[in-house]
């Protein structure tokens, strides 16, 4: 019994790093476009995860900084990057220089230093935080997940063929 538990949770321990890996990889894939590059988007995700200097090069432009609000969780990270892209969408920027980028995300994660939620750092920004976060690529699985259980129409009703009519019943004979 004992062997088995602590099988168990060498497993588990030894699975945990495989699992934050692949949270990371899987933003560094989602905001590559908005870095502009992998290595961008992976300086992005680790510096603000690690609370470490995040930084960002574009041919002969580059910046870095450090995020205010110190170490953060997967979904924040992920919440900070998709305001941060979604701000500079509403401003027309779709391909951001380093320097966009960071004056964009630094003025989102100040927010969040100060003890803002980040419901009330989309709703300053104009968003709703649920619309913000949800990936385009989610919405696209979701609309064809949609359209996959919606019903087919439904065939026509064979008619139902008329029933005999009855024999009228014999009266009974008076008494």
């Amino acid at each position: 019994m004992f062997k088995t538990v602590l099988l168990l949770t060498a497993s588990a321990l030894l699975a945990f790093p495989l699992a934050l890996r692949a949270q990371a990889e899987s933003l560094i894939q989602r905001y590559a476009p908005l870095a502009g590059s992998e290595d961008n988007a992976k300086s992005l995700v680790t510096g603000l995860r690690d609370g470490t200097e995040v930084k960002l090069s574009s041919g002969t432009a580059s910046t870095s900084f450090t995020s205010p609000t110190g170490k953060m969780g997967f979904g924040n990270v992920n919440i900070a990057l998709s305001l941060a892209e979604a701000s500079l969408k509403q401003q027309g920027i779709t391909t951001p220089t380093p320097q966009q980028l960071q004056s964009s995300l630094t003025a989102i994660l100040d927010q969040r230093a100060s003890g803002k939620g980040w419901g009330q750092i989309a709703n300053s920004m104009g968003f709703k935080l649920g619309e913000v976060v949800r990936s385009e690529k989610a919405g696209q699985v979701g609309s064809e997940q949609r359209a996959e259980n919606a019903r087919a129409e439904r065939p026509e009703r064979p008619l139902r063929p008329e029933k005999p009519e009855r024999p009228e019943k014999p009266e009974r004979p008076a008494r």
